[in-house]
């Protein structure tokens, strides 16, 4: 019996390489698994949390189904939806509100981290936290367990999520039995903290990407930004601790990256292994750029994919929902 994978990205800024590394990349291997039945989704509730531009929104939104599809997401062989065309994600979201403590969310990672900062810019501790930020975790819970979810490919700082969404799910199952299926999850351990231009972890907080459709100069000029250390070009070097190394091999054959092992270790100049990455990354990167900016300028053609895909989903949500809503004790009306 198929198993179904779940995982979904937020439209907050433009795709970078670590989350095509962290969780595109994985995500649609699994999908090519016949064990496993796949749902990918645009969190467009999600990136409410920060982005208040309609237009921006708009933008970010196709964007993320723009990726997904030019990377090579079968839309007919998965369930691949937008967010916000499942209500019934948004009904559950409030039901499982309600199974939630406040100390659960007191305790998520991106709500602590903001308080933490906020301490040492002696501010208010919940300057900048709308309620939705705070209470995220409880709508990623819906979108998991809405869709009887049992694998969730996620970042290594994803984890905690899927750990909520089982929390949850089992103070409602005690509550009214057996109703909900537990998630795991399923982390790609090697690239689980992908390093910036910077050498921090990867990500948009920092300002330290690398965006994946980048034009090839800019992306050149991204590339020639990353951090290295100040060995002169005859030195060896480690390739499993540099960070141009570890790009290089997500994006190069078995056979070029053996051979650009051999090269740290014999002795290469950092400009040479920057122009190296920029080769392999591009080359990979030119198709589904071209594929990614056609889907780009016909936004009517992503909303009906979207929408079929919706159809798909809510054949699954609106029945369970009926099924969640009459445990509870409300009327159900077929």
């Amino acid at each position: 019996m198929s198993k179904t994978i779940l995982t979904g990205i937020k439209p907050t800024g433009l795709i970078h390489l670590g989350n095509y590394i962290g969780v595109i990349k994985p995500a649609l291997e699994l999908a090519k698994i016949e064990d496993y039945k796949a749902a990918y989704f645009v969190a467009d509730y999600h990136g409410l949390t920060k982005i208040h531009n309609a237009e921006e929104f708009r933008h970010l939104s196709y964007g993320i189904a723009a990726t997904w599809l030019a990377l090579g997401l079968d839309h007919e062989k998965v369930t691949f939806y937008r967010q916000s065309d499942v209500p019934e994600i948004f009904e559950l979201n409030w039901i499982l509100s309600c199974f939630t403590s406040k100390g659960l969310m007191n305790r998520a990672h991106a709500y602590k981290a903001i308080v933490d900062s906020n301490k040492k810019s002696e501010k208010d501790i919940d300057f900048g936290v709308n309620m939705g930020l705070f209470n995220y975790p409880i709508l990623m819970s819906a979108d998991i367990l809405m869709f009887k979810t049992e694998i969730v490919p996620v970042g290594k700082d994803q984890v905690q999520h899927v750990e909520i969404a089982r929390d949850i799910a089992e103070s409602f199952n005690n509550a009214y039995g057996e109703t909900f299926l537990l998630p795991e999850y399923k982390i790609q351990e090697e690239t689980s903290v992908l390093p910036g231009l910077d050498g921090r972890k990867m990500s948009k907080s920092y300002n330290n990407t690398i965006p994946l459709f980048e034009e090839p100069k800019k992306l050149q000029k991204l590339i020639n930004k990353i951090i290295t250390d100040s060995l002169p070009p005859e030195a060896p070097k480690d390739p499993d601790t540099s960070p141009i190394f570890m790009l290089y091999k997500e994006f190069a054959s078995d056979t070029e990256v053996e051979k650009m092992k051999e090269q740290y270790l014999q002795g290469i100049g950092w400009g040479d292994a920057k122009k190296e990455l920029f080769n392999v990354m591009n080359r990979f990167i030119e198709e589904p750029r071209e594929k990614y900016n056609e889907l780009m300028s016909s936004p009517d053609k992503i909303d009906a994919i979207l929408r079929e895909g919706a159809e798909k989903a809510r054949a699954i949500s609106s029945p369970f929902l009926k099924e969640i809503k009459a445990k509870i004790g409300f009327n159900v009306y077929q």
